[in-house]
């Protein structure tokens, strides 16, 4: 049987990251994983993150299974954190998964599972797992413009006129904030025209919601999510803590659900325990509870959020001095959109051969779509990358 497997393509990010490390110059740089890093190149563990541990080596006394949904208390402050006040709690089920990508599948699953017909649309261009994952478990699935090449900004009227094929029961997949792989984002207004036309057609919208607080602010970047919870019947949700928490190998997410009433938040909370049993089981618990722990303790949720903040502000700074280095070099506000964009990714717009030519002459690594990641920068080494783009002619 195992002789029948066949070779998979590798990952072309994780392709991209082994190249890296086996260049030996020493001042290349790496832009192509999707993982905060500070000036130092180092994905610090973040101090309310350190606190909350001994919290929970000095308290817990047993490691014992929490339940199929996950610990109910982590549940129950990422709904708070991403939903706030926009929905009464008595409709929203949740579910612990291992990490943002378990919830992403799972929440897939449950699409399928409630209607085994239903279409789900993605942006094109979209993170490539969410591609990857819907045409391994074979479900339907169509594209919606996102981006404009030209004017590296929301095709907002493409997108609405390509949604107008969505039918009741589809689901829209929508990223919640800091759009992966382009950085550019949903003004609210567009938020409001997407729920009216959810709405309208009965579709679901499916959000994921990787990076909230790397864009506008932690609050800021859950109004579009706000807006379509507090105004549609129903809703699916997949949450990452693994960015804004800093804690990516502990693999913690949480899907949810906005159901029409408390009956079916029922039906929909013991269904998410259904497909995490069929799937893992019981979730993973110490970063859930780590989260937890922050959320519920008020010192400790101010200080991850003053980090957090740092964070945020610290790539928006990256974002306009590359933009001012761009600009001063080509003499041109080409390239200002880089400080519009939010979150840690932008495309740049250089073609395959162009970011080839920068890796080959520059050890400057990039997604040959030109995807970069921001943080992989830093107040040196962003006049590297600008002058780099203007000798291949981006």
């Amino acid at each position: 049987m195992l002789t029948n497997l066949k070779p998979q393509p590798a990952d072309k990010i994780l392709a991209l990251g082994k190249a890296f490390r086996e260049d030996p110059r020493t001042d290349k740089i790496d832009m192509g994983v999707g993982v905060y890093r500070n000036a130092e190149g180092v994905t610090p563990v973040m101090r309310a993150v350190k606190a909350a541990e001994q919290v929970l080596i000095d308290t817990q006394g047993t490691k014992a299974y929490t339940s199929l949904s996950g610990d109910p208390a982590f549940c129950a402050a990422m709904r708070g954190l991403v939903f706030g006040d926009a929905v009464d709690v008595s409709r929203v089920a949740a579910a612990a998964t291992p990490g943002g990508t378990g919830a992403i599948r799972q929440g897939f699953e449950l699409v399928r599972y409630a209607n085994p017909e239903a279409t789900v649309w993605v942006s094109s261009p979209t993170w490539p797992n969410h591609v990857s994952i819907l045409k391994f478990m074979g479900m339907p699935m169509r594209e919606y413009r996102y981006f404009d090449e030209a004017s590296r900004s929301v095709d907002f009227e493409g997108m609405m006129a390509d949604l107008t094929e969505v039918k009741a029961g589809d689901a829209v997949l929508l990223h919640g904030c800091c759009h992966n792989p382009t950085g550019a984002n949903l003004t609210l207004d567009e938020w409001q025209a997407v729920a009216d036309h959810l709405q309208a057609t009965g579709a679901v919208p499916f959000v994921d919601i990787a990076y909230q607080g790397f864009g506008d602010g932690l609050e800021e970047d859950g109004q579009g999510v706000r807006l379509l919870a507090r105004q549609l019947p129903e809703m699916i949700l997949a949450a990452s803590c693994s960015k804004n928490f800093g804690i990516y190998r502990e693999r913690t997410g949480v899907l949810m659900t906005v159901t029409p009433d408390a009956k079916s938040q029922g039906e929909a909370q013991a269904t998410l325990a259904f497909l995490n049993r069929q799937n893992y089981s019981f979730p993973p618990d110490h970063g859930a509870r780590v989260v937890q722990i922050i959320l519920d303790d008020p010192a400790l949720r101010a200080d991850w959020q003053a980090e957090l903040e740092e964070v945020r502000l610290g790539m928006l700074s990256l974002r306009e001095q590359l933009a001012a280095e761009l600009r001063q070099r080509t003499n041109s506000d080409t390239f200002d959109f880089i400080a519009r964009h939010r979150g840690m990714f932008s495309r740049l717009g250089a073609t395959p051969e162009q970011v080839e030519m920068m890796r080959a002459k520059h050890g400057i690594y990039m997604i040959g779509d030109s995807r970069i990641n921001i943080a992989g920068l830093n107040t040196e080494t962003v006049p590297v990358l600008a002058a780099a783009m203007v000798e291949v002619g981006v």
